[in-house]
């Protein structure tokens, strides 16, 4: 059962093959490859994806001097947008459905100055709420 935080659940969806290295892409591929399959449960803190992250360290992000704590409020903000709590499982398809009315908060408040925004407008559907939200 794949495990993800909640930044996770809203930008997997525009996962299109790039990442810090071929074993963090890989296990995207694979964690992705499972949220087909079987429900997802909801972590409040590294999850599946973190696993194979460069900057984590003990649990915690290492990115830059503030990045827990900012992706620990992305996180919530991502649950509370999406209406979930850590501990809650949903499917994929029942995540999706919930992202075109949650994108224009999303897009304005992380989508802006994201580091992954380059990946991301690779994406249709991205590429497809960002006209809508403008």
């Amino acid at each position: 059962m794949p495990i993800l935080r909640g930044h996770h659940l809203i930008c997997l969806r525009f996962f299109h093959g790039e990442g810090y290295d071929e074993a963090f892409i890989e296990n995207l591929r694979e964690t992705l490859s499972l949220t087909d399959k079987e429900d997802i449960t909801i972590s409040s803190g590294a999850d599946d994806i973190c696993t194979c992250c460069p900057w984590l360290e003990e649990g915690r992000c290492e990115y830059d001097r503030n990045a827990d704590k900012e992706i620990r409020e992305m996180d919530s903000k991502a649950l509370e947008l999406l209406g979930l709590s850590p501990g809650g499982k949903i499917r994929w398809r029942a995540l999706r459905g919930k992202l075109p009315g949650m994108f224009p908060v999303w897009f304005s408040l992380y989508c802006t100055g994201c580091d992954w925004r380059g990946a991301c407008e690779k994406d249709s559907l991205f590429m497809e709420l960002k006209q809508d939200y403008r």
